[in-house]
Formats: structure tokens, C-alpha cells, sequence
């Protein structure tokens, strides 16, 4: 099963367990030389950063979920691009899907979908330096690039 980066509202494991209802939240882990930025549309996305680092969820994604996601995402109607990138985690480096906004902006970010973020941030206990950076696009800021801590253990038996 393919992991997926989740940094906007794909951390937020209710509405993930209604598109994505075979897939399973793993942990924490940080998408290195990047920042968030706010796409033309409102939503979030990220962008290289070479002293940046971006704090998300990864997700164990079933493949029966992919076109979901897809879909989810509006990689069709090129709303977002599908990279894979490897992001660190308390158990190490490993390669990861990182749904990539087209059109990087700048935007102003929806008011509701950041808030749901927000919280789905805190939910999955984002360290404060990402809910900071989250918080910053909020007040029309450019987040200043994360704070490279060690991530903790948390058991991610299934990345290994």
C-alpha cells in the first residue's frame, strides 16, 4: 500500500475514514525543503523551500482508496499534481505521495478549510512550529520555514 502525505485536510481522520475507508492514519512526518502556500483557489499546497519543512500525517493508503483521493484532490482537472517525495518520520526517511497544487498562488486562504485544518492538526499533535506555520496563513502571513526537530518514536510498525 502506497503512503500518502497529508498536510491540509487529508490530516483530518474523520473526513479521511469517509473517502478513504480502508486506509489508516501511521504518524507524523515532515516534508523537508518545503513551506505551505495557499493556491489562487483557497486551498493549501506546497512549495520548494530550501530551508523549509512542512509537518503532516502520513497515511498507510489502501489502493482500492486511490482513485478516491484522486478524485478528492481534482488531479483530473489538474487542481493538484502527484509527486512522490521522501519524507522523514520517527522511523526514518521513506517515499511518500505528496498531492502538489498547480497554481501555488498567492491566494487567500478559505476561512472554514483553514480552520478544519487547523484542527485536524491539532488532533494528530502536528508539533507547534506546523500548527504555527498553519497559523500564519491564516493572518495572510508566509509561514518562516519549520523547525528540522527529531520526530518522535511513535510506532510505525507499518512503515518499516
Amino acid at each position: 500500500m502506497p503512503l500518502v502525505f497529508a498536510y491540509g485536510s487529508n490530516m483530518d481522520t474523520t473526513a479521511m475514514a469517509r473517502r478513504c475507508p480502508r486506509s489508516t492514519p501511521v504518524g507524523l512526518a515532515r516534508l523537508e525543503r518545503h513551506r505551505l502556500a495557499i493556491m489562487r483557489e483557497g486551498w493549501l499546497t506546497v512549495v520548494r523551500a530550501p530551508r523549509g519543512a512542512v509537518h503532516g500525517l502520513l497515511w498507510d493508503l489502501a489502493l482500492a482508496d486511490l482513485s478516491a483521493l484522486d478524485r478528492y484532490e481534482g488531479l483530473h482537472a489538474g487542481l493538484y499534481a502527484k509527486v512522490v517525495q521522501p519524507v522523514v518520520t520517527g522511523a526514518g526517511a521513506k517515499r511518500a505521495i505528496v498531492y502538489v497544487g498547480a497554481d501555488a498562488g498567492p491566494g487567500v486562504a478559505k476561512s472554514d478549510y483553514l480552520a478544519a485544518v487547523l484542527a485536524a492538526a491539532r488532533a494528530a499533535g502536528l508539533p507547534a512550529e506546523g500548527v504555527a506555520a498553519l497559523e500564519a496563513l491564516g493572518q495572510g502571513g508566509s509561514p518562516e520555514p519549520a523547525v528540522r526537530r527529531p520526530l518522535p518514536r511513535a510506532p510505525l510498525s507499518t512503515l518499516d
